[in-house]
């Protein structure tokens, strides 16, 4: 049986080759990156995985995380109960289609259910409630961040001070706390929240489309932040309330406390980066104690060298993040709907790429390895056995 190993115990040697040539790419503050690497081999995290809607998602093409804006009311949902229970003959809310690709929440399920990581999964504001069992945080689905009252304020403080209760909960439990999301329509709410804090983003985000829909995401967030035209000293709060989404919030304090206690993985890319800057903004604002040097962002390799985006130069904008990514390939998969992610399609989501580097990081799994878990569900989904 594979010993739970402590943050304070000696690391362990693993074949880990901290490099875009290996297991795990490092892209920015390298040092910082390493460090946390080091730290947090073969330790085992708790995968904290944030629920929530906005209605920018149903903006048609803003996102391809469900092939039409109906489909895209119920991903969240659906990702949830197939994280939960994995591959089932009836699930009350089958995967979406897509327009091109799978559902990155086998990448997530595959890791998980091979290393037995905790799950703790928490309703931010859906649209529904979930077939699954969640954590009820009391938030509200967002309206679309154009209107430039996607939360009321009250609902974002509430959700903060609920993520920050959590996140030193889960640390005083376990070694490191992954922290992912869902939520359709989140890069752009991302984009919002970046421009807010006066950090030049445009351009650089991602999107579950294969090529980005900068102008698009943009039109909107400009129209979002119009409404704050004229307020001084803006809140980050406020701007959450703005043009934000749920998850946001939650993730930020769930960061701050945890980092007090033990290490942050936000998995993820644009929405995660957005996060750690939201987490530093609030901190700052009301002096609240946090350990950014515990805390370091991972996504996948198809957001970090996305040809559409420019994820590293996001989080060099951002400023201090490490930016890691698994080096996961699909070329080689037996399924197409897993080789479309070499051509761009869908890339991320539900902690994706923080569960693959969770996956080589504390279970030593290789590339191989991983691929094999994730195809061995894949077989068994009836959406990619079509």
């Amino acid at each position: 049986m594979k010993r739970i190993k402590t943050a304070s115990d000696a690391p362990r040697e693993l074949p880990l080759d901290f490099s875009t040539s290996g297991t795990i790419g490092i892209y920015t503050e390298h040092e910082r990156a390493r460090v946390w690497l080091e730290r947090y081999r073969g330790v085992r995290p708790v995968l904290a995985c944030i629920l929530g809607f906005t209605e920018t998602a149903l903006i048609p093409g803003i996102s391809a995380a469900g092939a039409t804006p109906d489909d895209r009311r119920y991903t969240a949902i659906a990702d949830a109960e197939f994280l939960y229970h994995g591959p089932q003959t009836s699930p009350q809310y089958p995967l979406p289609p897509l327009d091109a690709g799978a559902s990155p929440v086998l990448i997530s399920r595959a890791a998980i259910a091979g290393l037995g990581i905790p799950l703790e999964i928490f309703d931010a504001g859906l649209a529904q409630k979930a077939s699954v069992p969640t954590v009820d945080l009391g938030g509200r689905p967002a309206r679309c961040l154009s209107t430039g009252a996607a939360l009321d304020l009250a609902t974002v403080k509430a959700l903060f001070d609920r993520g920050l209760a959590w996140g030193d909960r889960l640390v005083s439990r376990h070694g490191y706390a992954i922290v992912a999301e869902c939520v359709v329509g989140g890069t752009t709410t991302a984009l919002g929240i970046l421009s807010g804090l006066g950090l030049a983003a445009a351009g650089k985000v991602n999107s579950s489309h294969p090529q980005c829909n900068h102008a698009q995401k943009l039109a909107l967030v400009e129209r979002g932040l119009k409404h704050l035209h004229g307020i001084g000293d803006l809140d980050p709060m406020q701007l959450v309330a703005a043009v934000g989404d749920p998850m946001q919030g939650v993730a930020a304090g769930m960061a701050i406390a945890a980092s007090r206690r033990g290490g942050v993985l936000l998995a993820g890319g644009t929405q995660m980066l957005a996060v750690y800057a939201l987490a530093r903004a609030i901190a700052c604002r009301y002096a609240l104690d946090w350990r950014p040097e515990q805390v370091v962002v991972g996504t996948t390799r198809w957001v970090a060298e996305d040809p559409t985006g420019d994820t590293v130069g996001l989080a060099e904008v951002v400023g201090e993040v490490p930016l890691l990514a698994s080096q996961l390939s699909f070329a080689r998969s037996r399924h197409p709907q897993l080789r479309a992610y070499e051509r761009g399609y869908v890339k991320e989501g539900v902690g994706a790429g923080g569960c693959a580097i969770a996956a080589h990081l504390y279970g030593d799994w290789t590339q191989n390895q991983l691929l094999a878990a994730i195809e061995a569900l894949g077989d068994r989904d009836r959406h990619l056995r079509a």
